[in-house]
């Protein structure tokens, strides 16, 4: 993956144990986007649901994915084809997942700067 290119998931759903009768929660979801700039625009890398959705939310928090759940947005993203580019129509809305990551991400980086530079002079590096 190059420096620009960013890889992040949404998955939507709770499964919640429902009392006899009745309906039960659709099984989970998840859709993985991955965006570099060259590109245009972000595209669907990975996409299921049950316990394939399971299986992406967990591959992206072990390798450092931020994870935002969004029960509407992901029900659209999911009628795309994988290596789909999302449409123009849906800029605007992942635009704001996308704020959102880089925003957790710059906050994280300055917390480990800080954390990096106190331990630092308090003598522990």
């Amino acid at each position: 993956m190059s420096g620009n290119e960013q890889t992040y998931g949404k998955i939507e759903g709770q499964r919640d144990l429902k009392p006899a009768g009745e309906k039960a929660e659709p099984p989970r979801k998840a859709v993985a986007l991955k965006y570099n700039p060259v590109d245009g625009a972000p595209t669907v890398t990975a996409k299921g649901k049950g316990n394939l959705a399971e299986e992406i939310v967990q591959r992206a928090r072990e390798n450092g994915v931020p994870v935002q759940e969004d029960r509407s947005l992901v029900e659209v993203l999911s009628k795309l084809d994988l290596d789909q580019q999302i449409p123009p129509e849906l800029y605007e809305l992942v635009a704001e997942v996308l704020s959102f990551i880089y925003r957790t991400d710059r906050e994280a980086r300055s917390f480990q700067d800080e954390a990096g530079t106190n331990a630092h002079q308090q003598g522990r590096l």
